[in-house]
């Protein structure tokens, strides 16, 4: 029986727009991935981080969403730099078919590195903000 191909440039895609939530753990590895619903609990440690005050700061809120989706932006970055033939040894053993990727999981890296980054620099530099100027800047 054959297993189905999976595509390393969807994997890519999944990991940098729905990484936080850990889809595209899910879409490699199935349902039931322990890192991928490590990924998803990150929703609803927001909503206890968010129940445990009244009015938090919603940065705190954020802080369990963004830390997961720099993960994740971590892992398309690991998904999309694989050699095909290591992708293929690793995901698609019994499929029968071999990965080629092209272009486009150059242009998802390249986007990944400008988000990522982003959101990266922009928590560091609010946590920062909020640990040791009390958050004078809103």
């Amino acid at each position: 029986m054959a297993h189905t191909h999976k595509n390393k440039t969807f994997a890519t895609l999944l990991a940098l727009l729905l990484g936080g939530l850990g889809v595209h753990r899910f879409y490699l590895k199935g349902g039931t991935d322990r890192l991928g619903l490590l990924h998803l609990c990150s929703v609803p440690a927001a909503g206890l981080v968010y129940g445990a005050g009244h009015a938090p700061n919603p940065f705190w809120v954020a802080l369990p969403l963004l830390l997961s989706y720099s993960v994740g932006f971590i892992e398309a970055l690991v998904l999309g730099l694989m050699p095909d033939e290591k992708w293929d040894a690793k995901f698609n053993a019994g499929s029968g078919k071999q990965s080629d990727s092209g272009w486009l999981v150059v242009v998802l890296l390249v986007a990944t590195m400008v988000v990522g980054a982003t959101v990266l620099i922009g928590t560091i530099s609010r946590l920062f903000d909020l640990l040791y100027t009390g958050g004078a800047y809103g």
